[in-house]
């Protein structure tokens, strides 16, 4: 079920760049915050299996637009030299989000059963449609005049034109971030597998796993001042090294001390990534044709996270856990190497 999450998002990417062009990114935030409320209240109303894997799906289809037009949003509407820390901004309050949701799930739960934990969702999505529809209209006009002063073609963008006229950025850096988003999507399950191999108790590996999500939602914001000042590689290099080296130690860890200091440094590292993606993502977006290059640049982010946690797995059973961890620390740094070699090459469409 949690999967069919992932699946969902990632085949609505192209789509949801196509809804956010058309309607726009204030009224697609709306659209994706009410379709996730009504998928919620479907997994919690229904008793059929088939529905509820329905629900999951419709979710991941609404947090593909939901993502795409919060980002294409502030790709708009915020100041270039600002931008980093916006976005990593954004990185860290989803982070304090996810943080926050469980612990009021758990406590409707305690008084409501499970569909309490639906209805705090409901609630959520529901908040947020209505700041949604509240935020300020861009102006239509911003992507013609952006386009032409930056000599690109007034017409119509398509996927095709896109991909022909960015396919070295997205061959390039896109690759990075596939890379980027495989270590991130990986990393979330080395600490319990390692805690289960160590033969701690749940509870301690949960409170360890807890410490380095604190400690990853912390340090958001100091990483998109210096992405701003200083360029992205000083953020982008710096977080995938320190989770490499961090994933190499984890299977060194014989105990909680160990496995605690390992899964600190994980979050660390990234955590002082936090909105990472989005900026590169958003630095080198056409503003002619910019939800189309997002959607793509989604996808691929998308297929990153799905292969990391497979990979993973597929590792763990073949070779053995300790090796599997390893080989994902590899790519963590043939990450860093391919974003320290294209970042500071690749010129960003709004500089063209």
């Amino acid at each position: 079920m949690v999967t069919l999450i992932g699946i969902g998002s990632m085949v609505s990417n192209v789509p949801a760049s196509m809804i956010t062009m058309r309607q726009g990114e204030r009224w697609a935030l709306v659209a994706a915050a009410v379709w996730c409320a009504l998928a919620m209240a479907l997994c919690a109303w229904t008793e059929s299996l088939v529905l509820f894997a329905v629900g999951c799906f419709m979710v991941g289809m609404s947090q593909a637009v939901f993502s795409l037009a919060r980002q294409s949003y502030l790709a708009e509407a915020v100041p270039m030299e600002y931008r980093a820390r916006v976005m990593s901004t954004m990185g860290g309050v989803t982070r304090i989000g996810m943080f926050i949701g469980p612990f009021l799930a758990a406590l409707a739960i305690r008084h409501y059963g499970l569909a309490g934990s639906y209805g705090v969702g409901v609630a959520a999505l529901l908040c947020a449609a209505v700041i949604a529809a509240r935020l300020p209209s861009l102006e239509p006009a911003t992507a013609a005049v952006g386009a032409q002063a930056a000599g690109e073609p007034a017409s119509a963008p398509t996927f095709a034109s896109i991909l022909r006229r960015h396919r070295k950025v997205l061959v390039t850096l896109g690759l990075g971030i596939m890379l980027v988003s495989a270590v991130r999507a990986a990393r979330q399950v080395v600490v319990p597998l390692w805690g289960d191999h160590l033969g701690l108790e749940p509870s301690l590996t949960a409170l360890i796993y807890g410490v380095a999500n604190g400690v990853d939602m912390l340090v958001f914001y100091p990483a998109g001042m210096v992405m701003d000042r200083k360029g992205r590689s000083w953020v982008a290099v710096p977080s995938l090294l320190i989770m490499g080296v961090a994933l190499l130690l984890t299977p060194l860890a014989h105990g909680a001390w160990g496995l605690l200091l390992a899964a600190v440094a994980i979050g660390f590292g990234n955590g002082i990534g936090s909105g990472l993606i989005l900026t590169i993502g958003a630095d080198h977006s056409p503003r002619h044709g910019r939800a189309h290059f997002l959607g793509l640049w989604r996808m691929m982010s998308d297929i990153g996270s799905a292969c990391g946690p497979a990979l993973l797995s597929f590792l763990a059973a073949t070779l053995s856990l300790g090796s599997a961890i390893a080989l994902i620390a590899l790519l963590a740094f043939a990450g860093a190497a391919q974003l320290a070699w294209w970042l500071p090459r690749v010129p960003r469409p709004d500089d063209s």
